[in-house]
């Protein structure tokens, strides 16, 4: 065999692999087969400091198997952004919400993020039959719910939320990086990383920082 055949051999390896991993990632949708709109959803931002927690919800068609999906914690910007476009193409519906920072201030961050989940969900074109939800029960939604611990690791559906929450909110806080630039969003997306600990302490809060979640800094 020559190294070119061994090399389109360990190809075909990996895609076979992949394949089967992401087939794995079908086995709960498949356990609700009979549910015609199938939803995942998945927050992303409760922990910054600064942006709002945003959610997605994302149906995706019952054959589709999208190659590299995962959590979105676990791929690199590049990746989530090649999945994002191809989310976007292949999904019968997607919704964004989003909670703001003086509104996570108001209610606090776990009802603000499911004032963010219900926005996502009542944003679908298509009414959802089911939620597939990463580790919470949505109230106030008349929709039948499973929440599933760590579902964006075990779910093709949870995990193109995952990526599509992800993947607008990094957006948005490079948007905000331009305008204020001295908290360095960019690279940190709101998080308390030291460098903007220590811009906090220079410059004060920014009209998009949580002051709920300051009082420890300044």
């Amino acid at each position: 065999m020559t190294k070119k055949e061994e090399a389109e051999q360990r190809r075909r390896l990996r895609l076979e692999k992949e394949r089967e991993r992401v087939e794995a990632l079908c086995e709960i949708e498949k356990q609700y087969d009979f549910c015609a709109n199938i939803c995942g959803i998945d927050e992303v931002g409760r922990g910054p400091f600064a942006g709002p927690v945003m959610a997605g919800a994302v149906i995706l068609p019952k054959d589709a198997r999208i190659l590299h999906i995962n959590d979105s914690k676990k791929l690199s910007p590049k990746r989530r952004e090649e999945l994002y476009d191809i989310i976007m193409e292949e999904a019968v519906s997607v919704g964004i919400g989003a909670a703001t920072p003086q509104r996570i201030d108001e209610i606090n961050i776990l009802q603000a993020t499911y004032e963010a989940m219900r926005e996502a969900v009542s944003k679908l074109s298509v009414r959802p039959d089911l939620l597939l939800i990463d580790a919470v029960h949505i109230p106030e939604l008349d929709v039948k719910q499973v929440s599933i611990i760590k579902g964006d690791a075990k779910s093709q559906s949870i995990a193109a939320a995952s990526i599509v929450a992800k993947v607008t909110r990094d957006r948005l806080m490079c948007e905000y990086d331009k305008i204020l630039p001295e908290y360095h969003f960019a690279s940190n997306k709101g998080y308390g990383t030291k460098e903007h600990i220590e811009a906090l302490k220079k410059f004060g809060p920014s009209p998009i920082h949580r002051r709920t979640f300051l009082s420890k800094y300044i």
